[in-house]
């Protein structure tokens, strides 16, 4: 791993302090982050379930997370692909978190993927892969 915890915590806090809308960094490790989304009024849609976009953001965050404890701390590596599957319905009023681990990780690009689970549930709620640009000069 080459970034800290504490690196990418305090990274994320001044380069992208909105990120926080989306979750919150739980854990990290060499090519994978843990985060969570306190889930409140905000993040719902009709019918009292989590809104997709609140999933997407949380998972897209994470595997930002996960990449970064590959390649450093790089504010320009960019998602260029995200497909999202959403399996079951989130419990509404619970936070949800998301386990990202990178699959590949090269000079430009790196792929992985994503899943979101509702706390306190076994099942994930959703699951995503993605696709990173990564710029050529970090």
């Amino acid at each position: 791993m080459i970034i800290t915890f504490e690196e990418l915590q305090a990274f994320l806090d001044e380069q992208f302090p909105q990120g926080e809308a989306y979750g919150t960094l739980q854990k990290l490790g060499d090519g994978w982050a843990e985060m969570k989304l306190e889930v409140d009024e905000a993040h719902l849609r009709p019918g009292g379930t989590v809104s997709g976009p609140a999933m997407m953001g949380l998972a897209d965050v994470t595997l930002y997370a996960a990449l970064l404890s590959k390649i450093g701390l790089v504010p320009l590596a960019v998602t260029t692909n995200l497909n999202i599957n959403f399996l079951r319905k989130p419990v509404a009023h619970q936070p949800i978190w998301a386990r990202a681990t990178m699959l590949k990780v090269g000079r430009t690009m790196g792929v992985g993927e994503v899943f979101v689970y509702s706390e306190g549930a076994e099942e994930p709620v959703a699951h995503s892969t993605m696709t990173y640009s990564i710029p050529p000069n970090r």
